[in-house]
């Protein structure tokens, strides 16, 4: 029986015609039943939310054309559940969208759910990825950052967009992503940067202290050594998606073999000990290739040559790379 808060949201949701709450609600009501084990429940739930064409994706956020400049808009489509990760991040992502879902349940014990995020780690392993899905988890649409739009050429001009930036993000809920992060957050400590840069970074961590928790922050680097030092303590969660291991390969072309329709010749063990990648974008680039030479072939080359030939080529990739 899911918690009483839980049911009142439910209903609220239905009364008002919120689609948004129903999404979050029914989201955090299958959470509650797999932590419970009700894992059979929680699937029939979660296909029927998922195949029911009555209920549509939350709606975009209005935005005038000076503020399109600052953020590029997209409602998200990726599900968390279809990415692989590790099991503290798996755990700290279904916390973060519990907490965001339950809000009112914190507040009246005075606390707030928690709502900055960064991400560490090499290029292609999911940062972008895991942002969108957490804006889809929680029914909200993502922002990125644009920084052709945010960095300017004159003396305050940057502090003065990021400023007219947070504005714009507080009006509703949703998923604020900055990728490459220390673009923005770079150590002020640095000698080789102005005094510029100094006030470009203590007007972004102000703006992000003042942010109401229902904006969710996601922040993501590669160079970690970049951030300032302030940058750390504002953000409640550091999640870290380093290079995938053997056993994530493998787990990554299992899920890719059942939602692409993949040659089945190989096991995803087989080709995960066969190529080397050192990244989840390499994988998918490896799966897309396959994809396109099946049907490009129109069954004039067998699925299992075009997947052993294609093995081989990202073979001498791989090698080349290396040397």
């Amino acid at each position: 029986m899911a918690r009483s808060d839980l049911l009142l949201s439910l209903v609220k949701s239905g009364v008002q015609g919120d689609r948004s709450l129903f999404h979050r609600t029914v989201d955090a009501i299958i959470a509650e039943e797999r932590g419970k084990q009700h894992h059979v429940l929680a699937d029939q739930l979660e296909d029927t939310l998922k195949h029911s064409g009555k209920l549509l994706p939350p709606q975009p956020v209005s935005m005038n054309g000076s503020h399109q400049s600052l953020l590029h808009e997209l409602i998200p489509q990726r599900n968390v559940r279809d990415l692989v990760l590790s099991q503290p991040v798996r755990q700290a992502c279904d916390e973060i969208v519990e907490e965001q879902q339950r809000a009112d349940l914190l507040r009246s014990h005075n606390l707030e759910p928690r709502n900055r995020v960064l991400l560490i780690g090499p290029p292609g392993n999911g940062k972008t990825c895991l942002a969108e899905g957490l804006a889809q988890a929680l029914g909200v649409v993502l922002l990125t950052v644009r920084y052709e739009g945010v960095i300017g050429s004159f003396l305050g001009e940057t502090a003065s967009r990021l400023h007219k930036l947070f504005d714009q993000v507080v009006t509703r809920p949703c998923v604020l992503f900055f990728d490459e992060f220390d673009t923005l957050g770079k150590e002020r400590g640095d000698v080789h940067d102005t005094g510029e840069i100094k006030r470009v970074v203590s007007s972004l961590l102000l703006q992000i202290d003042r942010l109401p928790s229902y904006v969710v922050v996601v922040a993501a680097t590669n160079h970690q050594e970049l951030l300032d030092r302030a940058v750390w303590r504002r953000f409640q969660l550091r999640l870290e998606l380093p290079r995938p291991t053997s056993a994530q390969i493998a787990e990554w072309f299992r899920l890719a073999g059942e939602r692409w329709k993949l040659p089945t010749s190989l096991s995803p063990k087989s080709i995960a000990q066969r190529v080397r990648f050192e990244s989840f974008a390499e994988m998918e680039e490896f799966a897309l290739d396959i994809l396109r030479r099946v049907v490009l072939t129109q069954g004039q080359k067998e699925a299992t040559a075009v997947l052993m030939e294609r093995i081989e080529q990202w073979k001498t990739r791989a090698r080349r790379k290396a040397q």
